[in-house]
C-alpha cells in the first residue's frame, strides 16, 4: 500500500513538473528536456487491457459500406428515409419531405457511392416513378415500368414490368478490384411470367464485364444464389454498373438483392478486419451510439430475410437489420476482441434488455439461449460488458430523460438485467464531465448502494470563429486532456465520498470536433480554412488519444476503458472509400499503445518546456481561457518480458526537443527500438489519394550509461522499447 502511494505520488508529481520550465531553455537549441524513470517503483495496477478499445454504430457508412462488406445501398428496396438535420421533441431525427429537398440530398451523395451525373439525374425521376432510392431503370422509361409491391414477411418490394431481354434495375457501385475478382450475388424474387433471369457487371463505358444466367424463377418466392468472375486487368478504382435484367419480355418482383466479395470474412470486409486484427484492438462497443435508443434488438436476429427494414430513427436512412447481434459478435471473434453492448434505455424497456442478455449468455435450455441456438449458435456469447443506455441526458436522444428519470431507469434496468445474468459488469450512461454537473452528481447520490460505474463521452470542440490562428485550435486541444485528467480525478473523489466504492470511469465514446465558422467581426480576416483545421483524421487526433492514455493511466484505477469513435468512416480510425480501406493516424497511435496493455506503469519524473495556449474551443473557453501544459508529455511501463515500454509526446508548436531519458534500476540492452509516428503540421493527416502521409516508422538508438537521448519534432508520437538485457 505504501509503494501505491508512493507512486500516485510521483505520477501526480510528474504531471505537476511537466507544467515547470527548466532553467534558461529559452536558449538553448534544441530546447532541452529531462525524463527521469525509476523501473523498480511500480504501480499496483496494471495499464487497462480496454484502453485502446473502439467504438461503431449503425451512422452512415461506419458499418454499411463500413465494416460490412456488402457494396449495394438499399438492397432491400425500402422507402429511403432522408434525415432533415432537426431533432423531434421526444428526440430522434425528422425526415424531409419535399421533393427538391431529397433531390439536393441524392445529387450531392450519390457521386461518392459511384454515380455518373446523368445516372444521377435518372436515379431522381425514376425514384419519383416509383423506383427505390439509389436504384435506376435498364433500359428506357417507357419500356421498364416499375412500381412498389409487397415483399416477404409485409416488407417493400420492387416489381418491374420490362417490354424485353436485357430491361431491369441497375445500380453504381464501386468493386474491390485491387483486392479481389469474385463476386457473389444473393437475390430474394418471383416472377408471374418469367423462369429466369440475368444479373451483369458493366463498366462505365457501358461494356459488360460479367453476368450470369439464373434459372429458377416461380410464382413463388425464391432465394436465388450465384458467382459472378470480372476479367482481370480492369480498372480498380471506376464505379460499374450491377444489373438486374429480364431475360424476355415480363415481370419481376424482387425483395432484395446482395453483392458481396468473395473474400468476405462472414460479410465483413476483409481489410477492416485485418486491420483491426493487427491492431490488437482489445473491445469494440455497439450497436450505439445515438442509434441504439429506438433499436429494437430482436429485430436484428433469425433468417436475414425476416429481419424488418426500417428507417434509421438516429441518423436518417434505414436500417436493413442485416448486421445484428449475430453478425456483431461473429466480427468481434474475428478481430480477436471483446465485445460491449449498449442496450436500448431509450424506447426500450428492462425486459427487453434482459431478454438480450439471456440471448447472448444463457445456455440452449432457456427460451433466448434456446432461439441462438436454433439460429445456429449454440454455445453462448459470454458477453461481459453492458452499457444502460446512450447519452440520454441529450434532447437528441430518442426518449431522452431527466437526471432523476435516469436514475429510475437505471434502477430498473439493472436489477432486471442482473438477474438475467448476475455476472455481467453494468455501466451507468454519464453527461460529460465539462457539462453541469447535476446529472452525473444526481446519479451519484442514488448510486452509493453499490453501483460503482459511470460513462463519459467527452465529445470536445465547437465551432470556432474563421479569425483564429489555425495553431492556437491545436494548442487549445493539446490541453484538453490535461482539463480531463483534473475533473475525473475530482469525479473520481465525489464518488468515493459519496459512499461508492471502488469507483469507475470509462470513457466509451472519444473524439475531438471542430468546425470552422463564421468570423465574429465581418471585416476580419479569415485564417481559420478547411485545410488548415485539425480533425479526427489529422496526427492532431493521434496525439490527443494518447494523451487521453497517459491521463487514464495516471488516474489508475479509475478509467479502465476507452472505445474511441469509430472503425470506420466515423470520426476517426480507419477510412473506406471506394472500396479501399485505409488507416488514419489516430488507428496508428492506438495500434502502438496497444502494446501497453497489461504492462505495470512505473514511477517517472519529467522537466519540460511549457507551452501556453489560448483556450479557443468554446466547450472548454467557458471554463477557462488560457492555460500552460507541458511541451513533452510522457508515461513508462514494464512489460511482462520485463522490457521497459516508453509513450513521449511532444505537443508544443515551437520546434524540436533534445529529450534525456536516464533509467534508475534498470538494465538496459544497448540499442532501444524507437516508433515514431509524426507530421510536418498537426493538421496533416491521410487521403485516399495519399494513404500513407502519415504512418509509423521504426528506428534504433543507443543506450549509453544507462541514458537514451532522442531529438523529438513537434507533432510527435514516440513508442520507445528498451529490452532488459
Amino acid at each position: 500500500m505504501v509503494l501505491r502511494k508512493n507512486l500516485l505520488v510521483s505520477v501526480f508529481l510528474a504531471s505537476v513538473l511537466a507544467c515547470l520550465p527548466l532553467k534558461d531553455l529559452a536558449a538553448a537549441n534544441p530546447m532541452e528536456a529531462e525524463l527521469r524513470i525509476w523501473a523498480q517503483d511500480r504501480s499496483a495496477y496494471p495499464v487497462p487491457k480496454y484502453l485502446t478499445g473502439k467504438f461503431c454504430e449503425h451512422l452512415g457508412s461506419n458499418i454499411y459500406k463500413g465494416m460490412d462488406a456488402q457494396l449495394l445501398i438499399n438492397p432491400t428496396f425500402a422507402d429511403y428515409a432522408f434525415s432533415a438535420g432537426e431533432v423531434n421533441p421526444d428526440g430522434g431525427v425528422r425526415y424531409h419531405w419535399d421533393r427538391e429537398q431529397i433531390a439536393r440530398m441524392i445529387r450531392r451523395q450519390a457521386p461518392e457511392w459511384g454515380w455518373p451525373n446523368d445516372a444521377t439525374d435518372r436515379m431522381v425521376q425514376d425514384r419519383l416513378d416509383g423506383l427505390a432510392c439509389w436504384w435506376m431503370r435498364q433500359g428506357a422509361r417507357t419500356d421498364v415500368l416499375v412500381s412498389p409491391d409487397n415483399g416477404t414477411f409485409g416488407q417493400r418490394a420492387q416489381r418491374v414490368e420490362a417490354e424485353g431481354a436485357g430491361q431491369g434495375i441497375a445500380q453504381w457501385t464501386y468493386l474491390p478490384l485491387h483486392r479481389v475478382r469474385k463476386y457473389e450475388f444473393e437475390m430474394i424474387a418471383r416472377s408471374p411470367d418469367l423462369s429466369s433471369l440475368v444479373v451483369s457487371i458493366s463498366g462505365s463505358n457501358g461494356a459488360r464485364c460479367a453476368e450470369m444466367r439464373v434459372e429458377g424463377l416461380s410464382t413463388d418466392w425464391k432465394k436465388l444464389n450465384g458467382m459472378m468472375e470480372v476479367p482481370a486487368g480492369l480498372p480498380a478504382d471506376s464505379a460499374y454498373r450491377f444489373a438486374v435484367e429480364t431475360a424476355g419480355p415480363g415481370q419481376i418482383v424482387v425483395a432484395r438483392v446482395l453483392l458481396r466479395p468473395a473474400d468476405h470474412v462472414g460479410g465483413a470486409d476483409p481489410d477492416v478486419i485485418r486491420l483491426l486484427k493487427e491492431s490488437a484492438l482489445p473491445l469494440l462497443r455497439w450497436p450505439g451510439g445515438n442509434f441504439v435508443s429506438a433499436y429494437h434488438w430482436q429485430d436484428g436476429i433469425g433468417p436475414s430475410e425476416a429481419r424488418p427494414t426500417l428507417p434509421n430513427g438516429a441518423w436518417g436512412g434505414v436500417e436493413t437489420n442485416l448486421f445484428g447481434t449475430d453478425e456483431f459478435i461473429a466480427f468481434c471473434r474475428s478481430v480477436g476482441c471483446d465485445p460491449m453492448i449498449c442496450v436500448n434505455a431509450g424506447s426500450g424497456t428492462p425486459e427487453e434488455a434482459a431478454r438480450w442478455i439471456q440471448y447472448c449468455n444463457g445456455p440452449v435450455n432457456t427460451p433466448m439461449g434456446a432461439l441462438r441456438a436454433a439460429n445456429g449458435h449454440p454455445e453462448p456469447y459470454r458477453v461481459q460488458h453492458w452499457e444502460i443506455g446512450n447519452e440520454l441526458w441529450g434532447r437528441w436522444q430518442f426518449h431522452w430523460t431527466t437526471p432523476k428519470g435516469y436514475v429510475d431507469r437505471y434502477k430498473r434496468f439493472s436489477k432486471t438485467m442482473l438477474e438475467a445474468d448476475p455476472g455481467i459488469t453494468l455501466y451507468a450512461c454519464g453527461a460529460p464531465i465539462t457539462q453541469p454537473a447535476v446529472w452525473n452528481e444526481t446519479w451519484i447520490q442514488a448510486a452509493a448502494m453499490g453501483f460503482t460505474r459511470i460513462t463519459d463521452h467527452p465529445l470536445i470542440g465547437g465551432s470556432v470563429p474563421a479569425e483564429t490562428d489555425p495553431l492556437d485550435v491545436y494548442r487549445s486541444f493539446m490541453a484538453v486532456p490535461n482539463v480531463l485528467e483534473e475533473k475525473w480525478h475530482a469525479l473520481e473523489q465525489r464518488m468515493a465520498d459519496a459512499g461508492i466504492r471502488q469507483p469507475r470511469l470509462s470513457v466509451t465514446e472519444l473524439q475531438l470536433f471542430a468546425r470552422a465558422g463564421e468570423p465574429f467581426k465581418p471585416d476580419a480576416v479569415r485564417k481559420l480554412t478547411p485545410e488548415n483545421l485539425v480533425r479526427q483524421r489529422s496526427i492532431t487526433e493521434a496525439l490527443y488519444d494518447v494523451l487521453i492514455y497517459h491521463a487514464a493511466v495516471r488516474l489508475a484505477p479509475f478509467v479502465e476503458m476507452v472505445t474511441h469513435s469509430a472503425t470506420v468512416n466515423h470520426g476517426a480510425g480507419l477510412r473506406k472509400r471506394h472500396e479501399r480501406v485505409y488507416a488514419e493516424p489516430a488507428h496508428h497511435a492506438q495500434t502502438l499503445f496497444s502494446q501497453f496493455a497489461g504492462a505495470t506503469p512505473v514511477r517517472i519524473a519529467l522537466q519540460t518546456p511549457t507551452v501556453k495556449a489560448t483556450m479557443v474551443l468554446p466547450d472548454i473557453r467557458r471554463m477557462e481561457l488560457e492555460r500552460s501544459y507541458g511541451a513533452v508529455d510522457a508515461m513508462a511501463a514494464v512489460t511482462r518480458s520485463n522490457d521497459l515500454l516508453v509513450s513521449v509526446i511532444h505537443r508544443g508548436t515551437d520546434g524540436p526537443i533534445r529529450l534525456t531519458v536516464a533509467l534508475e534500476g534498470f538494465g538496459a540492452a544497448k540499442r532501444a527500438e524507437v516508433c515514431t509516428l509524426s507530421a510536418d503540421l498537426p493538421w496533416t493527416g491521410n487521403t485516399f489519394e495519399k494513404p500513407d502521409a502519415v504512418k509509423p516508422s521504426t528506428a534504433f538508438a543507443d543506450v549509453k550509461n544507462n541514458q537514451l537521448i532522442l531529438v523529438v519534432q513537434p507533432y510527435t508520437l514516440l513508442r520507445v522499447r528498451i529490452p532488459h538485457r
